[in-house]
């Protein structure tokens, strides 16, 4: 499923596209799926696929198309502090999404059937948090992730604000699945062939409507164990923050704002240009002279115009600065990360505020 859009060079470009196809429509959407690169969810000897608009599957790894993830962040209607559960939550790649936009007093949560998948999204999470630049820009509600069939959740589980499963539902399940959503929540999830959003809007009164056709593969339908038992899934509890986590939240929040306050008077918060203005140079001048009737043409001499060898230089200049440009980028640079190392606090409670990040 997928190719819709055009594929991109790099991540920015391959939501651009996504944007102009409309795809993407809301601001929040869009920041959250450039702040997290697709290619990073991918094994490394298939990145060069991750900007394509196509799935991806490699043995249980999983990733759908980005014009269906669109779709699913735009259906959602995310909003900071809404609970998530996320059915085949896979790589965790919109589990981490999402997690941008729900913030720090959200809930995210989410089921996946195979054990090695989700040691992979415990993974990319934690190279997430440990070294995307973008991890400091927002304030983050972290995925937790548990193994087991999303058929199989225990009775007594919490409901959601917001529930998308990834995997085709068939009609005898859409109950089961209606039930996990709080009065006015979302479920989104494919659906006889079509991706579509349901809306609960009273105790037994829903809203559907079809958002376009899908081919997903259908819910693997649980496996009684040896005693005849259903392997009941165990959510994570909805555990309360502790008064130091609060604290590094509020003083993380104190500190952005000063920024924000900062960057509006124009107090420096600028970062270096990537690229350096092009130098002009001077260019060789052909003088006519016109005398009487008669045209009279010749290059007046001028010492200074004689530039070939200094001009030949200066390209060779060009290119090798160039190059190397290209080849190391200028880092962008952390200005909360570098507030936090100047307080004057000891060193371990500075890296306690920086979640003990790597930069």
């Amino acid at each position: 499923m997928g190719g819709a859009v055009s594929a991109g060079e790099d991540n920015d470009e391959l939501i651009d596209n996504l944007k102009e196809a409309q795809y993407i429509r809301t601001d929040l959407v869009e920041q959250a799926f450039r702040a997290i690169d697709r290619a990073d969810y991918y094994l490394e000897e298939f990145k060069e696929n991750a900007y394509k608009d196509l799935a991806w599957k490699h043995g249980n790894i999983h990733l759908s198309a980005p014009c269906i993830y669109s779709e699913v962040m735009e259906a959602l209607d995310l909003q900071p502090g809404l609970s998530f559960l996320n059915l085949g939550s896979g790589t965790g790649y919109l589990s981490s999404m999402v997690g941008l936009i729900l913030g720090p007093f959200g809930v995210n949560h989410g089921v996946e059937l195979h054990s090695d998948v989700t040691e992979y999204a415990k993974q990319k999470l934690d190279v997430f948090i440990r070294t995307s630049d973008s991890f400091d820009k927002f304030d983050f509600c972290e995925p937790l992730f548990v193994t087991g069939n999303c058929l199989e959740i225990a009775p007594d589980c919490c409901q959601y604000d917001r529930v998308y499963c990834g995997a085709g539902v068939q009609k005898e399940h859409e109950e089961y699945m209606k039930n996990l959503l709080k009065v006015g929540g979302i479920l989104v999830m494919p659906l006889e062939e079509k991706l579509t959003k349901i809306t609960r809007t009273g105790p037994s009164a829903w809203e559907t409507k079809k958002i376009l056709a899908v081919s997903f593969a259908p819910l693997v339908q649980p496996c009684r164990s040896e005693s005849g038992q259903p392997r009941l899934v165990q959510l994570p509890p909805l555990a309360v923050r502790s008064l130091q986590d609060l604290a590094r939240l509020a003083i993380r929040g104190s500190i952005k704002r000063a920024m924000r306050q900062e960057a509006t008077r124009g107090g420096g918060l600028k970062s270096t240009p990537m690229f350096k203005r092009r130098r002009l140079r001077r260019r060789r001048m052909e003088t006519i002279v016109f005398l009487d009737k008669e045209v009279f043409a010749s290059r007046i001499s001028n010492p200074s115009d004689d530039t070939s060898c200094e001009d030949a230089e200066e390209d060779r200049r060009e290119v090798a600065e160039r190059t190397l440009r290209e080849a190391k980028p200028e880092p962008p640079v952390n200005f909360l990360r570098q507030r936090v190392l100047r307080l004057p606090l000891p060193d371990p409670l500075k890296y306690y505020l920086l979640y003990y990040r790597e930069k």
